[in-house]
């Protein structure tokens, strides 16, 4: 096949796909929107729940949730391949770096995440000269833990040490072996590390405050079609307001067992119970939460002039929802 050929090709795959999904909204009467989220994470609950809900068909929405890595998702908003990112910490770090970008609601105030440890190590005090197992360098286990372990008085590389294991089974892995002392982990992996007898020390949500999970999306659209921005952030609030609402839990956990094949409800039980912890019921965190996040990501990408809180936010589509639906702020 030549270039011309397959010039000629692709631009007839283009239309009829853009045919077949303009019949398909013509006949359902939804607007297709596609959410990039780094990975079908449970802490997405509110999501699946405000989809299982029927609460985006309910604004008109036909929501498709799209794996993607969170440094290549803010780029798919910009260039429209997506329509928003459900990566918060991808949104902010491209706003820093001056991108055309806005997070416009927040549903998490923390990471999930637990610093679990071998029996014999009962408090944080005890991890000095220990080995402590996080993903990445400037991932959020790394931030999470050098912050709780500062707040100790410790200092990295004088009282202890980080050991870099990308998955959470493998940190998991590595504490059952003694590979080393402590590690961050995420539900569930948390959940069954203290199953085998290890140790929590702390738990993310009582030390440390910025947001995790969320979607932004582009400047262009919060002009462009305010609207749309506006009843998915509804729609997302209602089920972040359904599944932090403890009297639905039992509903929220259909929602993970069926999602998240999780094959014990008393798992999926406690899934939930760590998520509620770090849940944000009205969307929004505190502007200096926000700002601990804005410097993180200023710091990681060495850019020098202050970046204020406010220029990566647009929290007015999530107030006028917030009123509409009559859920108060926390």
């Amino acid at each position: 096949m030549n270039a011309r050929s397959s010039a000629v090709w692709l631009a007839t795959l283009v239309s009829i796909i853009l045919f077949s999904a303009t019949r398909l909204q013509a006949q359902t009467g939804l607007k297709k929107v596609r959410v990039s989220i780094p990975a079908a994470n449970v802490t997405y609950l509110p999501f699946y729940a405000a989809k299982e809900n029927g609460y985006y068909k309910e604004e008109g929405l036909d929501v498709e949730f799209i794996l993607m890595p969170a440094n290549l998702a803010s780029t798919a908003v910009l260039t429209g391949d997506v329509d928003y990112n459900g990566a918060v910490t991808g949104v902010v770090g491209a706003a820093v770096k001056g991108q055309p970008i806005k997070a416009v609601i927040f549903t998490m105030r923390s990471p999930v995440q637990s610093l679990m440890a071998k029996p014999e190590i009962k408090d944080l005090q005890q991890l000095k000269g220990k080995k402590i197992g996080v993903s990445s360098p400037g991932s959020t286990t790394d931030i999470t833990t050098r912050y709780i372990l500062k707040r100790q008085g410790f200092e990295f590389g004088r009282d202890y040490s980080i050991v870099y294991i990308a998955t959470e089974p493998g940190r998991l892995a590595g504490l059952d072996a003694g590979v080393i002392d402590a590690a961050m982990l995420s539900v569930p992996e948390n959940i069954l590390a203290r199953q085998k007898g290890f140790n929590e020390l702390a738990f993310s949500a009582d030390f440390i405050e910025f947001p995790q999970n969320g979607f932004g999306t582009s400047n262009k659209k919060i002009k462009e079609n305010p609207e749309e921005v506006h009843r998915i952030v509804r729609a997302t609030l209602r089920g972040l307001v359904f599944v932090s609402d403890k009297k639905n839990k039992d509903a929220s956990l259909d929602i993970i067992v069926k999602n998240w094949a999780v094959k014990s409800r008393a798992m999926a039980s406690e899934m939930y119970d760590y998520m509620v912890r770090a849940m944000l019921r009205d969307g929004s965190i505190s502007m200096n939460g926000l700002q601990a996040l804005v410097d993180q990501q200023r710091e990681s990408a060495k850019v020098t002039e202050r970046v204020n809180a406010a220029q990566v936010i647009d929290y007015s589509f999530v107030e006028k929802a917030r009123k509409e639906l009559g859920a108060g702020r926390q």
